[in-house]
């Protein structure tokens, strides 16, 4: 029986992913704590210090092309982290052996310190507690199946399931269904479903970026993974997706939305699964 199989934040963007049991929907469509902080490159090489010019504010809050991420540095992936939400403390670890606590509600401008010196960037840390800083603004949760990623890792050598898990960091992965369920949400007539009375309504396929091509934990390229992933994706494109729908095959997960009407409910693992019209 489908079935909500893992629910999984990031509670600092860019940063490690944490295994929760349960998740609230906030106001703004999007996780409790889900990439809630997010490093921002400041304008100080303009010499102004303030955040970037293009970041746009919304709810109150910076967004834009000023992020900092794993997009902008392989060195995200010689850090080790934890977020307590309970204690706002965030616990990082580096490849040297360095090990660092801040409280993200007191000491936030002595993090954004720290990550200024080991990225040798200006780099400012904020945070959204209303909508979180994913990517998509205006869009919920990213859904992926267990059998997604069991076939993905297939392709490749020395990918295991949990290698693929941290390379594609789905929000909300679904069990009991086959690969690619996730894909017939998207595009004209598309069924949605509910997780546990949650409505989700499929957006739109997710776009990959150079993030799933590195080994998460050396930041190291797999040789071929964009190639690969891409024939093999469209090999197995199922027969129930809108192709239409996809701009090209190097695309996994779909990003989705909750209705207002179900936000401020929450998702617990072991949820049951269903589509709905």
């Amino acid at each position: 029986m489908p079935a909500l199989e893992r629910v999984r934040i990031y509670p600092v963007k860019g940063l490690d992913g944490a295994e929760v049991e349960s998740a609230a929907i906030l106001d703004g469509g999007t996780l409790a704590h889900d990439r809630e902080f997010a490093l921002f490159r400041t304008a100080a090489a303009t010499g102004d210090g303030s955040v970037d010019a293009d970041i746009e504010t919304v709810d109150g809050n910076p967004h834009g092309n000023g992020v900092f991420n794993a997009k902008h540095s392989d060195r995200f992936h010689e850090l080790d982290t934890a977020y307590d939400p309970e204690t706002t403390t965030l616990t990082v670890e580096t490849d040297a052996g360095e090990h660092r606590e801040f409280d993200l509600e007191a000491e936030r401008e002595q993090a954004a310190a720290w990550f200024s010196e080991f990225f040798d960037a200006e780099l400012r840390l904020e945070r959204s507690q209303s909508l979180g800083f994913v990517d998509r603004r205006g869009m919920g949760p990213s859904v992926v199946s267990t059998a997604s990623l069991e076939t993905v890792a297939s392709w490749f050598d020395d990918l295991t399931v949990d290698g693929a898990r941290k390379r594609l960091r789905a929000n909300v992965e679904i069990g009991g269904v086959p690969a690619f369920w996730e894909d017939q949400f998207v595009g004209e007539d598309a069924p949605a479903f509910e997780i546990g009375g949650v409505r989700f309504e499929g957006v739109t396929p997710c776009a990959r970026c150079v993030v799933p091509e590195r080994d998460p934990e050396t930041g190291e390229p797999t040789p071929e993974f964009r190639q690969r992933f891409v024939e093999n994706r469209a090999a197995t494109f199922p027969d129930w997706a809108d192709e239409d729908a996809f701009d090209h095959f190097y695309t996994l997960m779909l990003i989705a939305r909750v209705p207002e009407s179900d936000r401020k409910k929450t998702l617990r693992v072991g949820d049951p699964v269903e589509l709905v019209d």
